[in-house]
């Protein structure tokens, strides 16, 4: 197969994003596709545009990602781009992905995974891996996430939205978690625990540029992730920090979390977080694949934090863990992707 994946894009998760398709991009040229690996935003940035010599070359915007302890300085990245337009899809991107049989989106947080790109290559006619575009728009708002969940009597801790500081005056649950609304790698999250401390979390939360951002009560317990694939469940993975919570900076670094596949629980907890985690799938009208993150508290209740559409595949990534505890290696894991994402496309008659 011609494959694109796209990585890089504009997001907070802009590192691990191309963390991510390096990976992918390094996994599907060994099981023999001819693979463009490409940064959303940058593109293609030269005169002569020849696709199939960059197919044949396995081209790649760049050959090594590192993710650190911070995230990237975006602005100088948007500086340095050729045209210096705002738009969000760069230089022959769209040119390049209609001449590849799909293109596997490897990446994180913003218009990558809010729907706006999956809208836009639907109205093209251009396949994709993940989730469509309500689905990715409904997992990407975790307001509108746990408005869904709620609805669906799915589990999910009590939280409300705000959209200005001066609205949280009136929240008097504490501890309480708060959130940046549509972020994602827990890029902004803080736990706080008195009101003096929750006045500074607000105001950093909203410093991300969002419009809105969630508040919600916190819940002691244990911390999991449950990957579904084809709307069937992988084993649960435990995420077990070694300081704190599993923030950005726990999530990347080498060595910061201890993570258990398969975890250590009863039966019982498993099928529990199981069946929630394919129940939130359903509920959110996601597709192909998606991870839903846990906290079991003392009584085996499993809160549904958040649906992720589009995974992390990184070195330290979760759902690659839960697969391989299945027997499904990192390349197979990707070819298994590509797979179900076509199945979009055969129930449409697209193929």
């Amino acid at each position: 197969m011609r494959i694109v994946v796209l990585a890089g894009g504009t997001s907070t998760e802009r590192d691990v994003s191309i963390s991510s398709g390096l990976l992918v991009a390094a996994a599907l040229r060994e099981k023999g596709h001819q693979v463009v690996l490409l940064d959303v935003f940058t593109g293609y940035e030269k005169d002569i545009l020849d696709v199939d010599e960059l197919f044949a070359q396995n081209y790649s915007f760049t050959s090594s990602a590192k993710v650190g302890e911070t995230i990237s300085d975006i602005d100088e990245i948007k500086e340095n781009r050729r045209d210096k337009s705002c738009r969000f899809i760069g230089e022959n991107v769209i040119d390049i992905c209609s001449c590849a049989d799909i293109t596997f989106f490897a990446l994180h947080g913003g218009e990558g995974e809010n729907g706006k790109l999956q809208a836009t290559f639907d109205l093209l006619g251009l396949k994709y891996t993940g989730s469509g575009y309500l689905g990715s728009a409904l997992a990407m708002n975790k307001g509108l996430t746990k408005s869904v969940l709620t609805q669906h009597k799915v589990t999910t801790p009590r939280g409300e939205i705000f959209r200005s500081e001066e609205e949280t005056a009136g929240w008097k649950i504490f501890p309480c978690v708060v959130k940046p609304c549509s972020g994602g790698s827990s890029v902004g999250i803080t736990i706080v625990e008195t009101r003096e401390d929750f006045r500074q979390s607000v105001k950093e939360a909203f410093s991300y540029g969002e419009s809105e951002i969630v508040v919600e009560q916190y819940v002691k317990g244990r911390e999991f992730a449950v990957g579904v694939i084809g709307g069937k469940a992988l084993p649960p993975i435990e995420i077990i920090p070694k300081t704190g919570f599993y923030d950005y900076k726990t999530k990347y670094q080498a060595g910061a979390a201890e993570e258990k596949c398969p975890a250590d629980i009863t039966a019982e907890q498993d099928r529990i977080m199981r069946e929630a985690a394919e129940q939130a799938y359903s509920a959110l009208h996601l597709e192909s694949y998606a991870r839903m993150d846990f906290i079991l508290d003392k009584g085996n209740n499993a809160y549904c934090l958040e649906a992720n559409t589009l995974p992390g595949m990184t070195p330290t990534s979760l759902l690659p863990q839960e697969a391989a505890v299945e027997g499904v290696g990192y390349a197979d894991l990707c070819e298994l992707i590509i797979k179900e994402s076509m199945k979009k496309y055969e129930k449409k008659g697209c193929l």
